[in-house]
């Protein structure tokens, strides 16, 4: 039986533990990504307004109209299309633009618009946007806006997401009900 040298036993230890903190590492970063993807943070808000579903989506859906009243969404193209891509260019509390090119999920009239965007290559910062219509009593409507982030860098951002994001949801929200009933 051969007998290892004491160097050559200290550098299959070193090896080992070397091997082992990379393994936890790694087991970590695979746990935090997976957490961080299976629970979204979820920004949400709505509105009743007194406007009917179809006037509505009227307002929503006529996107060449955004930049005379829209303060969020300043700039929105491209054909309103489950499975097509759009560009919006988005404006946060502080006059920040953003463009990004989403992917419809769901175009529904008079019910829901719903999008995810991404950044490249997924599961860094992904969020899927939804405009919900409810059609209310007395021709009335209630819009939930709310957006679905998920990805590893969404608990470094829920602040921010916070203070510039959505307050700019309920900025497009009241200014929607008010094109809607025509004040």
């Amino acid at each position: 039986m051969k007998l290892e040298s004491p160097k050559k036993s200290r550098k299959i230890k070193k090896s080992r533990k070397v091997l082992t903190v990379v393994a936890a590492v790694v087991v970590l970063l695979v746990g935090y990504t997976t957490y961080t993807i299976a629970r979204p943070f979820v920004l949400h808000t709505e509105i009743d307004i007194d406007a009917s579903p179809e006037q509505v989506w009227k307002v929503l859906t006529d996107r060449q109209a955004y930049p005379e009243w829209n303060p969020f969404i300043i700039s929105s193209t491209g054909e309103l299309t489950k499975g097509a891509k759009i560009t919006n260019v988005l404006r946060d509390t502080k006059g920040a633009e953003t463009k990004f090119t989403p992917t419809l999920l769901a175009v529904e009239p008079n019910k829901e618009l719903r999008w995810i965007g991404k950044v490249p290559p997924g599961g860094i910062f992904d969020g899927e946007h939804s405009y919900r219509l409810e059609a209310l009593p007395n021709g009335r409507t209630r819009l939930i806006q709310e957006e679905k982030f998920r990805g590893v860098a969404i608990p470094f951002t829920r602040s921010m997401l916070n203070s510039t994001i959505k307050p700019q949801f309920v900025a497009m929200n009241h200014a929607l009900a008010a094109r809607a009933t025509g004040y």
